[in-house]
């Protein structure tokens, strides 16, 4: 890559080549290697790459936040703040650094919750960030945090500074981090992941936030990010870094427009396109390879190009409806009970409101909606795993509501779950060849599983169904901190796999992953779904994701279905205005 051009009036920070290292368990780790940049004042620079591609290790450097384990090792990092000497943000003192560190220069994290003490109230903790860097008394302190949540758009700011993290969303704990970070007015933020595990309709909201704070304040930013399409909303200037180097650096629009390098081409590839129904979503590796330690483009395989026909579409739509419906729902009612307060009358909240639908066999239905619209608790219901249920849930004309014990844990052999966290799903303790052999040991005593009580035949069905998912059949003997997120999801789908279900619920199953792991996922559940005839409930917020997965759609808000139709006619013709509103809160880049 050529040098940056030489620092003028105008830069807020300049990186030069910046190297980070970690220490590992047996040598250094080369995070960030020999990165340079400019960033202007008022200016949008995002940096995106998957895991590990060393974007994080980069903001965390200019922060002075690596840790005991990282160090700078290599560079400079010159910050420029108005009216003042540049500085070397590298060389400078942690106690000066302190100074400089949520007064000039501010931080979004990308997980609310964890950044935020839950021991105190949202407002005490903007407080005690202005008193800390400002000369204001604590009462004038508080005047400026309820004018910051204001700001940051949050509803009744007086009421909300007395809240506890708990108590509020994820979107709003974003805008309470938000408010923290320009609580001080600073010249640069970093935003690290900020809408990462918000819906898609949150994410919108805090991406037109940020810019109208950025222009308002005149502020520069630093926007992280695995997601060239969410790049594309908020970025001037984009780096495209993977393996600690930055492969391609330009304007925003110049990258999408045309991409040079292939790990790029990839990122931009791999996020599903919801304007063309693809049969496979291509990856990163289908761009590229290593080649004696340098990235070698390939020419993309034509299959991954092919996209379905309408007369495609709809013929497998009538043949899938030509059966009867292997599940059934009528009527579902959930409500849960809300604690009473000096003994007045039991309330409750309704989950789920009288919703009717059903679910062949093959098919792949779509649950999206926000959070808090009933999805999740639907997909529960379905499992046999809410009580209190009203109405009907049918798996195959059986009634899963009236089954107990023995009944409905024989029934749950062919009702499976993949779930959004895979390492909450796998329990630390257990190999992976245990964890997936688990279910087998568990449904032993059916006559149609009595085959797998001998230890052999289970450790060949778990060798089977790793080399099915893509993961060497030495992996059993592993454990789940030993593989990757992608990894440790595709470990959940073979668990998932194991007694051959045959209908899985797949609930957010890769919201927490790289775009590009992400299509290796989905592409591997379509290809499961077509070799073992598996009928799926794939439940998302990211309608985009669930338009390439599904055959139709279920819309829902605040426990109802707002709309049920074809994948394609939904995404082409919503009906409803909230269904426009998830449409329209799509990435305009991919949309």
């Amino acid at each position: 890559m050529s040098q940056p051009p030489a620092p003028t009036e105008d830069l807020l920070l300049s990186v030069r080549n910046l190297q980070v290292t970690f220490r590992g368990d047996e040598s250094l780790v080369y995070a960030v290697k020999n990165i340079s940049f400019d960033l202007e004042q008022g200016q949008t620079i995002g940096i995106v790459g998957e895991s590990g591609s060393g974007k994080s290790a980069t903001a965390l450097a200019i922060m002075g936040l690596l840790g005991e384990s990282g160090k700078i090792t290599n560079g400079e990092v010159l910050f420029r703040p108005r009216g003042e000497v540049p500085i070397d943000l590298v060389r400078v003192s942690p106690q000066k650094m302190l100074k400089y560190r949520g007064d000039r220069m501010a931080m979004i994290f990308q997980e609310p919750m964890t950044s935020l003490n839950p021991l105190f109230t949202c407002g005490y903790q903007v407080i005690e960030a202005i008193c800390l860097h400002q000369q204001v008394s604590e009462q004038e302190a508080k005047i400026r945090t309820i004018q910051l949540f204001d700001e940051v758009q949050l509803p009744n700011p007086e009421q909300l500074i007395e809240r506890y993290p708990h108590e509020l969303s994820g979107g709003q704990l974003q805008r309470v981090m938000i408010a923290m970070a320009i609580s001080c007015n600073p010249q640069l933020i970093i935003a690290d992941e900020p809408t990462t595990a918000l819906d898609v309709t949150v994410q919108a909201t805090i991406l037109k936030l940020l810019k109208k704070i950025q222009r308002s304040r005149e502020m520069s930013m630093i926007f992280i990010t695995h997601d060239l399409g969410i790049l594309a909303e908020i970025a001037d200037k984009a780096i495209v870094m993977n393996l600690g180097e930055a492969v391609e650096t330009g304007s925003t629009e110049a990258i999408f427009k045309s991409p040079q390098h292939p790990y790029t081409k990839g990122l931009i590839a791999c996020r599903p396109q919801p304007d063309r129904q693809l049969r496979l979503l291509p990856t990163v590796s289908d761009f590229m390879e290593i080649q004696n330690g340098q990235m070698v483009e390939k020419e993309l395989n034509p299959s991954y190009l092919e996209v379905m026909s309408s007369e495609e579409i709809s013929s497998r739509l009538i043949e899938l409806q030509q059966q009867d419906p292997i599940l059934s729902v009528q009527n579902l009612r959930i409500e849960f009970p809300i604690r009473s307060i000096l003994g007045l009358k039991k309330r409750y909240f309704v989950a789920v409101n009288n919703i009717s639908f059903d679910v062949y066999r093959g098919e792949t239905l779509g649950l999206v909606g926000e959070s808090g619209c009933g999805k999740t608790t639907t997909g529960r219901a379905i499992l046999g795993l809410t009580n209190g249920l009203m109405g009907s849930v049918k798996f195959e004309g059986q009634e899963i509501s009236q089954l107990k014990g023995t009944a409905l844990q024989n029934l749950r052999a062919d009702l499976q779950v993949i779930f959004q966290d895979p390492y909450g799903s796998l329990n630390p303790r257990m190999s992976v060849g245990d964890a997936i052999a688990e279910p087998l040991v568990v449904h032993s005593h059916q006559d149609r599983f009595q085959r797998y009580r001998k230890d052999s035949a289970r450790k060949e069905r778990v060798a089977y169904l790793l080399e099915r998912v893509g993961l060497p059949k030495s992996a059993m003997r592993r454990y789940p901190h030993e593989f990757s997120g992608g990894q440790r999801q595709r470990i959940c789908i073979a668990r998932a796999l194991a007694l051959n279900p045959k209908l899985i619920i797949a609930d957010e199953p890769v919201s927490a992953l790289d775009v590009s792991v992400q299509a290796q996922v989905l592409n591997l559940l379509k290809e499961l779904q077509a070799e073992f005839g598996l009928t799926y409930i794939f439940i998302s917020h990211d309608l985009s994701v669930v338009k390439f997965m599904s055959d139709r759609i279920m819309v829902m808000n605040k426990g109802e279905i707002v709309e049920l139709d074809t994948a394609e006619s939904i995404y082409t013709n919503p009906q409803q205005p909230y269904t426009q509103k998830l449409i329209n809160a799509i990435p305009k880049a991919i949309a």
